[in-house]
């Protein structure tokens, strides 16, 4: 007899993140992760500079220094306000571990963040996975799969790998017909990027309803992928759920002082913004010339749709791969004839370009 974990843990595909190199190949270009072309701002590498000279001290347990740098930047209440060191996902995670129960159902889109489904299985609960042909959220598709065993609904808006969104006015419909115990979960991971009117990232919701929570990364925009600094908005009682449950020290001095500078930089956050647009519009318009199909995005990477037969996604990564150009290929998402591209520097979408116009055969 040897231990064994609980059900449906032995059901989980581990996540394998992009790839960052290609063997054979010295100079390559990573557009697998969705990193920022831009890195972190100067002011965030300098307040990590003087916090390294803290080392040895214990960090403040509850990270008050960024939850108050958040919530000066964003007008919210530091108390709502909970910080992870490991991410967003470690969020996701805790909230999974926190409230559901085993034979519990958990709803989120077919084509969606895969951490969702491996924190479904290891709390021994139920995916349901909801169909979006369309490559966007249905909501009505969303509302015929909640049931009374419904106990959270994960939404990532936007959307990874598709790039797409919800309307705010789609978010509270959505909300609006859940059963009172289930918590919507707004993953908004890609939120700064946005630039739409009629969406909303979630703090609206979260301030006016009891089982909403909103997370939010420090690994996007803010160009601290390395840190692995998450957050999140919540009601006050799964803040307390949260805060009982998460390691003690969870965030370090480093982590704290580093992102606080970045949330608090927003020149930096607008010049990102203004150069994802440039380009992401960019690559969209250069690549459909091709005839290839590119979503609409509103978030930092574009997703390239491939024939099934020909010029297929599969050979297009290994042409891409040889000339040391990285992309992401999204098969584990269900989405086997398409790669997501990341928008990277001028000199690395231009290098894209041309190696698509050479394997569609348009140089």
């Amino acid at each position: 007899m040897t231990p064994s974990p609980k059900p449906g843990i032995l059901d989980i595909t581990p996540y394998v993140g992009g790839r960052a190199a290609v063997p054979g190949v010295k100079d390559v270009i990573k557009l697998s992760s969705n990193e920022t072309p831009l890195g972190p701002s100067a002011k965030t590498v300098e307040a990590l500079a003087k916090a390294s000279h803290d080392l040895h001290i214990y960090p403040e347990g509850s990270a008050q220094i960024l939850r108050e740098a958040i919530g000066e930047v964003h007008g919210l209440d530091p108390a709502r306000i909970v910080v992870s060191g490991e991410g967003s996902d470690s969020i996701l995670t805790m909230l999974a571990n926190a409230y559901l129960r085993p034979g519990d159902e958990v709803l989120f889109s077919e084509h969606d963040f895969i951490v969702y489904k491996i924190a479904t299985l290891a709390n021994s609960a139920k995916p349901i996975e909801i169909p979006d042909p369309n490559l966007r959220f249905d909501v009505d598709a969303a509302l015929e799969r909640v049931t009374d065993k419904t106990r959270i609904l994960f939404i990532a808006n936007p959307n990874n790998p598709t790039g797409s969104y919800i309307s705010h006015e789609e978010m509270r419909r959505l909300h609006a017909s859940l059963p009172e115990h289930a918590l919507l979960v707004i993953d908004a991971a890609y939120s700064e990027y946005v630039r739409k009117n009629d969406y909303e990232a979630g703090i609206e919701m979260v301030s006016n309803y009891p089982n909403v929570v909103m997370t939010r990364t420090f690994s996007k925009i803010y160009g601290l992928a390395g840190m692995r600094i998450g957050w999140t908005y919540a009601p006050a009682a799964v803040c307390d759920v949260l805060n009982r449950i998460r390691g003690p020290f969870n965030v370090t001095m480093m982590q704290q002082h580093t992102g606080a500078a970045a949330v608090r930089d927003r020149a930096h956050v607008e010049r990102s913004v203004a150069h994802n647009e440039q380009w992401k519009n960019y690559l969209t318009e250069e690549i459909r010339k091709l005839g290839l199909t590119v979503n609409e995005s509103v978030a930092n990477f574009v997703l390239i749709q491939f024939p099934k037969s020909g010029k297929t996604a599969r050979q297009a990564d290994a042409f891409l791969s040889a000339k040391g150009l990285i992309l992401r290929a999204v098969a584990n998402y269900g989405l086997p004839d398409a790669l997501r591209l990341t928008v990277g520097t001028a000199e690395a979408n231009q290098r894209v370009v041309e190696a698509l116009r050479e394997f569609m055969g348009h140089a």
